[in-house]
């Protein structure tokens, strides 16, 4: 799983033409929320060890797939292949003219791989450091806002709020995950990823604060039951518009901005730093929340909607905007 969060986005974004990169490449994020979501409504039915089984389907339909795709073409450039050319014609089409983007990646691959060899004190410098920056910092961000450790428990917090139903408010969960990643795909090369990351990170800071301040009154009210019902909704509206929100930009575009900005001789370093950044957050965040969850409730949520709110700020100070720009014209703007 590992090497796939890495390797597929960079092969969607290497492959897709560039009015369509960021649709495609938040159609892989749509796939994992569509695989969440049938993974909650099977466990409604079967346990654990079926469920597992069942697992292995996709998988192999993965691997026997995987030989009949065309290999990226910057990638056969960028190790000097001469077929890239044949590569990129498969993908475009036998009627497409391939001619100018040929160009295009011939020329900045063949300045990469004159600097392919780059030294580690290289990393440092604007061209590399800024865009290395820019990708780990969503990456860990992304995990920071406590999205994975919300969806793994989020029976037991709907359970403390007060919600009989969990397991079908969890359903609800991945539900909306699947339809606001579907919204995002569709949006991705309409409204740009800047102005859709700083939309679902502000939603996710409000969001959280407000779970965060039901959890606090909840504890702190006396047993007046109307209030109760009120603190409940609350949660609960206010945690299925935090998923909204995520998916419709935080949960996708950091993938995908990875993927656009890093140079192709630092891509596989860059890359698997920045994914092995992701996972260890996300496994530190997954093994804290019930901690967290334990000290304060309220508190919890806090810290999740002050680093949401810090997306905010990062992305624009931080983020380019890369629509309809290719990845060449990307990685040269940061020499």
């Amino acid at each position: 799983m590992g090497v796939i969060s890495f390797a597929v986005p960079v092969y969607i974004s290497e492959i897709a033409p560039k009015h369509l990169r960021g649709g495609l490449g938040a159609v892989n994020q749509l796939s994992v929320t569509v695989g969440i979501m049938l993974a909650y409504l099977f466990g409604l039915f079967v346990s654990w060890r079926p469920l597992a089984i069942i697992g292995i389907i996709p998988c192999a339909l993965l691997v026997l797939g995987l030989f009949f795709i065309p290999e990226s073409p910057r990638w056969l450039a960028k190790i000097g292949n001469k077929n890239f050319e044949d590569s990129l014609q498969a993908l475009r089409g036998s009627d497409a003219d391939i001619s100018l983007e040929a160009v295009e990646i011939r020329s900045i691959m063949e300045t990469g791989t004159q600097q392919s060899s780059i030294k580690i004190s290289e990393l440092f410098e604007r061209r590399y450091a800024l865009p290395l920056t820019i990708g780990i910092g969503l990456l860990l961000l992304q995990q920071l806002s406590g999205i994975n450790g919300i969806m793994f428990y989020s029976s037991n917090i709907f359970k403390s709020a007060g919600i009989s139903s969990s397991n079908a408010a969890s359903l609800g969960l991945g539900a909306i995950q699947v339809i606001m990643t579907a919204v995002a795909v569709w949006l991705m090369d309409k409204a740009g990823r800047r102005l859709l990351l700083m939309v679902s990170s502000g939603g996710m800071a409000v969001c959280l604060f407000l779970v965060s301040l039901s959890f606090y009154l909840k504890t702190h009210s006396g047993a007046d039951s109307q209030y109760e019902t009120f603190f409940t909704v609350l949660a609960l509206v206010s945690l299925l518009i935090y998923i909204a929100s995520f998916s419709l930009g935080v949960g996708a575009i950091p993938w995908i901005i990875m993927s656009e900005i890093l140079p192709a001789n630092v891509k596989g370093v860059g890359g698997s730093v920045a994914t092995l950044s992701n996972w260890m957050t996300s496994w530190a965040i997954t093994m804290t929340i019930n901690l967290l969850l334990q000290w304060s409730s309220a508190g919890t949520f806090m810290i999740y909607a002050i680093v949401s709110a810090f997306i905010l700020v990062f992305v624009a100070l931080c983020v380019p905007e890369t629509k309809g720009r290719t990845l060449e014209e990307i990685q040269s703007s940061f020499r």
